[in-house]
């Protein structure tokens, strides 16, 4: 079958896996973790105002960057500057308790609103997560998908998985309200500014350090079993085996 009669679903599934090559692990750093340690411990030492520019500096000068180096918009630069917005924001205006609490689950929920939608739309974020060079034989994965003639079935594959891993999004909702609801209470409004910055600052590392075990690992599992179902149906689509169809480093 030639690329001009492949579905036009099936190849963007497979451009858009060759181009895209996001690092996760500086998204990690500095869409999250270092604006999280900047608003927890640099409150203390410059100031809240001061603290929040610097931890938004992160997120906002890595997704421009990363839009320099690959012409294209980073989603998580944008989460997090959000988040991170959203978490100072409140700081600064003296809200605490339950609005931690759901500004904690709006954001896994959105993130998971968002993997939904892109569902039934050409371009699945599963693909983005799973189709990399760097750990999936995309070229031979195309070769035996367009060899098959189940364009189709590997489009819904894609659907379907996409759909799945939004799941672990709402699980990620359900455990950051709980847990942030139990963490972040309400703070006598009596105390001094700086003793009450000091209290939430804990509250803020304390959720941090909790939502590794409570949320990180759950959402890890229904992510591990996402991809169990993903490789189960490419085997079943390509009969090719799981040393076939991950990259060989």
């Amino acid at each position: 079958m030639s690329d001009s009669d492949t579905p036009k679903n099936e190849q963007d599934a497979f451009i858009k896996a060759k181009t895209e090559r996001e690092n996760p692990f500086l998204n990690i750093i500095f869409n999250i973790f270092l604006p999280i340690f900047i608003l927890n411990k640099g409150t203390g030492l410059i100031g809240p105002f001061w603290a929040l520019i610097l931890a938004l500096s992160f997120p906002m000068g890595f997704g421009l960057y990363d839009w320099w180096k690959r012409k294209k918009t980073n989603f998580f630069s944008i989460l997090g500057l959000l988040n991170i917005a959203f978490t100072g924001g409140l700081a600064l205006s003296g809200l605490t308790g339950i609005w931690f609490a759901i500004k904690e689950a709006a954001f896994p929920g959105l993130i998971g609103l968002f993997v939904l939608i892109s569902a039934f739309t050409r371009r699945p974020v599963i693909q983005k997560l799973f189709l990399n060079p760097q750990l999936i034989d995309v070229e031979l994965l195309q070769t035996k998908v367009e060899a098959s003639q189940r364009q189709h079935d590997f489009f819904r594959l894609l659907k379907m998985s996409t759909i799945l891993l939004s799941f672990s999004f709402a699980l990620s909702a359900f455990l950051n309200f709980y847990l942030a609801a139990r963490i972040f209470k309400p703070l006598d409004l009596q105390l001094q500014e700086t003793a009450r910055s000091e209290i939430l600052n804990t509250q803020i590392a304390e959720m941090t350090q909790w939502s590794f075990v409570v949320i990180l690992l759950p959402s890890m599992a229904v992510l591990l079993l996402v991809f169990a179902y993903l490789i189960r149906g490419l085997k079943q689509i390509t009969g090719l085996n799981l040393d076939q169809i991950l990259r060989k480093n």
